[in-house]
């Protein structure tokens, strides 16, 4: 199984907001952190906020915020956002793919169990588990 990097980024930017709960984060400043594209992280957070994970504001004190408390937020619940309209495989999107076994298949059965099973192993942590550790991000 392979998260996408929109995940991947997602993960890393909850991580470091976990790590200062209450600091209002901008997109500017977490793509010069990481390293990495500020429109995409833009697109990362505008779905975090559309999940009710963050809250963003504009403004001289602007930025995003976690909506709630770190402790409270489950990778699972992230997880399952970010990766939103990725399916495992082609039958499993959308539109179900264009299967040629598709009515005697018994795989994709049991790739959703698997899926689901990988989402509620994750719901078993939450992003205090996995904030950056303040020396990490000083």
């Amino acid at each position: 199984m392979n998260l996408t990097s929109f995940t991947d980024y997602g993960l890393r930017m909850l991580m470091r907001m976990a790590s200062a709960p209450d600091q209002a984060f901008s997109t500017a400043d977490m793509a010069e952190e990481f390293k990495l594209s500020r429109n995409h992280l833009a697109k990362i957070m505008q779905r975090l906020a559309q999940g009710g994970i963050v809250e963003t504001r504009r403004g001289v004190n602007g930025g995003a915020v976690l909506r709630s408390s770190p402790a409270e937020i489950r990778l699972g619940d992230i997880v399952r956002l970010l990766e939103q309209g990725q399916a495992l495989v082609e039958c499993l999107g959308p539109t179900g793919g264009d299967c040629t076994i598709e009515g005697c298949c018994r795989l994709k059965f049991r790739l959703r169990q698997a899926e689901a099973r990988f989402i509620a192993d994750l719901n078993r942590s939450t992003l205090a588990d996995i904030a950056l550790p303040q020396q990490a991000v000083a």
